[in-house]
């Protein structure tokens, strides 16, 4: 399996060392052998992901779609083209918490993960099927991702009161490159303000921020979101400011594509001034990102093999399942009944009433793609957005490497004072020289394709 050599070097001293890095056994070592890291293994089993196997069981997240309308129309949407299925409405509530005996047989203590489109759109069936949700498992935690136009007190007192934890999509300075922004609202914009006041300081809150090729400073977006929490919600509500998400996008549609890296300037340009803003420490309520690198170490230290990575969704666990209020099991959250992957296969992958039967055959796991065992980061970037493919999942699978590799220098830093500005093995020409620091830059540059883009059926 993959053995990777990194050339990294010490900024203070200048000096330049090779580690080791073997992605199948989450190792890193000095050129001599010597352990940078310590392994020590949990246990000696290999255990295989789910690799869209059938079934699902022993469920402890269970994401129920409620529609896909929203009101708004973002550029980036990974649902813009779904076709939408049959609207629900409240009278599906009582049926589907009555069927629920019939298929959850957990303990209660589950994640119930409430999705649109935009899910407050969805008020009247929102509202009391959360509320019969936490009846019926009292033990039960809700969280649920919004665009924060649709909200207002009665909303807000709601979500205090049943312990919501609630992500607000908004990308700071970028905001217009993405859509509509409800902070231009006053009634909107009034909204926010006072669910931050309630669930930040709770932990409960966080700005959901997306990274693009026109929106590519996490410092710029950081400092944005610090000014709009100063200025008009207080300085004393400043040290609870969190933000999540904080990675670059995937490309499901041309509006993706047109945010993407495009060419090879582009990825170096990016990866130095992402490089610079994590090194500095100067883009540091981005929680995504210091998980990431706190998982990466933790993989090193236990030893992770890489038959044990999921893929980054989640969806291919037997744990995780996405469905409708008619019981429809879904690839995803993203996705209706009707709709079908670019290979023109239903998203419509089973029914709650044969979970032993659910299949995922949209999707292709990571194991399954030459470039991802491949890949220095795939225990960072865990195979992207497995239902994309062709030129799409192309442009995707290049924003993460570049997206992913500066968590893994800075990572490596840490542990090390050496950060990687080379890294040799079975990846791309174009992806080894991170900086172009080695080389300089190539005389001959990848030229991005031209692309059709590819529409969910």
């Amino acid at each position: 399996m993959p053995l990777f050599t990194i050339t990294a070097q010490n900024f203070v001293t200048q000096d330049k060392k090779t580690i080791l890095y073997d992605s199948s056994l989450s190792t890193l070592k000095w050129e001599d052998g010597t352990d940078i890291v310590k392994t020590t293994p949990k246990n000696d089993d290999v255990v295989i992901p789910a690799k869209i196997e059938k079934g699902k069981r022993n469920l402890k997240t269970i994401k129920i779609q409620l529609g896909l309308s929203c009101n708004f129309e973002c550029e980036y949407c990974n649902q813009r083209f779904v076709p939408h299925a049959e609207e629900t409405n409240p009278e599906y509530v009582d049926t589907f918490i009555n069927n629920m005996d019939s298929w959850y047989k957990g303990d209660g203590k589950v994640n119930f993960e409430f999705w649109g489109g935009e899910p407050f759109v969805y008020w009247k069936t929102f509202k009391p099927l959360a509320e019969k949700l936490k009846l019926k498992y009292p033990n039960c935690t809700m969280s649920v991702i919004t665009n924060g136009s649709l909200l207002d007190k009665e909303k807000n007192d709601w979500l205090e009161l049943f312990e919501f934890a609630v992500s607000i999509s908004h990308d700071g300075p970028g905001q217009h490159v993405r859509g509509p922004d409800p902070l231009n609202d006053p009634e909107s914009k009034a909204g926010v303000i006072d669910l931050y006041k309630r669930l930040a300081p709770v932990g409960k809150l966080s700005f959901n921020s997306m990274i693009n090729s026109k929106n590519i400073s996490r410092v710029a977006i950081q400092e944005w979101f610090e000014n709009f929490v100063t200025t008009e919600i207080g300085p004393e509500y400043l040290q609870y400011l969190g933000i999540g998400e904080g990675t670059f996008v995937d490309a499901y549609d041309e509006g993706g594509l047109a945010t993407s890296l495009l060419h090879e300037e582009e990825d170096v340009n990016y990866r130095n001034i992402a490089a610079a803003e994590i090194r500095t420490n100067k883009a540091n309520r981005f929680g995504t990102l210091q998980q990431k690198s706190l998982n990466f170490i933790k993989g090193l230290y236990e030893g992770q093999r890489i038959e044990s990575l999921p893929q980054k969704c989640g969806m291919d666990k037997e744990d995780n399942i996405a469905i409708d209020l008619n019981g429809n099991v879904l690839t995803c959250q993203n996705v209706s009944p009707v709709s079908h992957n670019p290979a023109g296969i239903s998203h419509h992958i089973g029914h709650v009433s044969n979970l032993e039967a659910v299949e995922i055959k949209t999707g292709t796991h990571w194991s399954d793609r030459s470039e991802c065992p491949n890949c220095p980061v795939l225990h960072l970037c865990k195979g992207a957005c497995f239902f994309l493919t062709g030129e799409l999942w192309e442009a995707s699978c290049n924003n993460a490497y570049s997206d992913n590799v500066i968590v893994f220098c800075n990572t490596i830093e840490a542990v090390t004072d050496y950060f990687p500005i080379h890294i040799d093995g079975p990846l791309r020409k174009d992806r080894k020289d991170l900086f172009w620091i080695i080389n300089g830059k190539p005389d001959k540059l990848r030229k991005p394709k031209k692309v059709i883009p590819i529409m969910q059926g």
